[in-house]
């Protein structure tokens, strides 16, 4: 999908908010939502400025990553008390966590506390100090968890390889288009922030792909102007990168790159797209609570 393609002016942006990680401490920033009562506030505040979704990772009482669905549970039940429509994802990452028991715990939520989405890393890569596995045998096994769950996966894509991977999952699964991917340029050991990496990215995607773009560290200023632009989705947030400014003066709160998306966006003609919105595009089924 290229929004320059359509006809009648640009599309609505879909607004991917990403406010917390597996990897950033209260030590590198104090603005870093850690426990749940602070992810809901921070993800509230967020949806009053406008986001489509958020991107869920989970920390023990010790800030330390945690894959338990209980964890997930306070926060995914304590944003759908006020925004019942936001289109939650919940982190699979196999940073930390290996085994398959583990990384599917949260899908197993039900209810209204069931996420609408899951991450999927399509392969295996390098961070700058840690590896995330993902062998073929491990992304099968957890996108047909989801699948079984009736959620939708969100795939994850560092590099071509992965957009190619995307392609073959569509096609030996038989999933429904349009699918929804976020390609993430900048981390040192894959696709970095330039424009011949984003086209060959997005070509190589299955057809009707709903995409955005996410940058890490200095990558997300400029990856975050070029989505605001023409990108059908844009992930933001302290997870992929703590400062505001290219020169690393200023740390940032979510709400300020909430904020310049919605400043990039309106530059642009752009709306950020609505939660109802993006669940009719991707068929995720309504909430609806008394």
């Amino acid at each position: 999908m290229n929004p320059l393609d359509i006809e009648g002016g640009q599309p609505p942006l879909i607004l991917n908010f990403a406010p917390t990680g597996m990897v950033h401490t209260r030590e590198m920033s104090p603005h870093v939502p850690l426990q749940p009562d602070e992810i809901v506030r921070e993800v509230i505040a967020a949806a009053s400025l406008g986001i489509t979704m958020v991107h869920l990772h989970a920390r023990d009482k010790g800030g330390r990553p945690t894959y338990k669905k209980e964890v997930y549970s306070r926060i995914i039940g304590g944003i759908r008390e006020s925004n019942p429509d936001l289109v939650v994802c919940v982190s699979c990452s196999g940073r930390d966590f290996k085994g398959i028991d583990q990384r599917a715990d949260v899908l197993e939520l039900d209810a209204d506390l069931r996420p609408d989405m899951g991450s999927l890393t399509l392969a295996s890569l390098n961070f700058a100090r840690q590896a995330s596995i993902n062998e073929p045998e491990m992304v099968l096994a957890l996108v047909q968890r989801m699948l079984q769950r009736g959620i939708a996966p969100e795939f994850e894509v560092f590099d071509l390889g992965m957009a190619n991977y995307a392609k073959y999952l569509v096609e030996k699964l038989g999933l429904k288009s349009p699918i929804y991917a976020n390609i993430m340029l900048g981390n040192i050991a894959s696709a970095q922030a330039d424009l011949l990496s984003m086209a060959a990215i997005t070509q190589a995607l299955p057809a009707a792909t709903l995409w955005g773009l996410g940058g890490i560290g200095n990558a997300q200023i400029p990856v975050t102007a070029i989505a605001s632009a023409i990108a059908p989705a844009v992930r933001v947030g302290l997870e992929d990168n703590l400062w505001l400014d290219a020169s690393r003066t200023r740390l940032a709160t979510n709400m300020d790159m909430v904020e310049r998306v919605h400043q990039l966006a309106a530059l642009s003609g752009r709306t950020i797209m609505q939660p109802n919105d993006l669940r009719a595009r991707l068929g995720l089924a309504p909430y609806s609570f008394a």
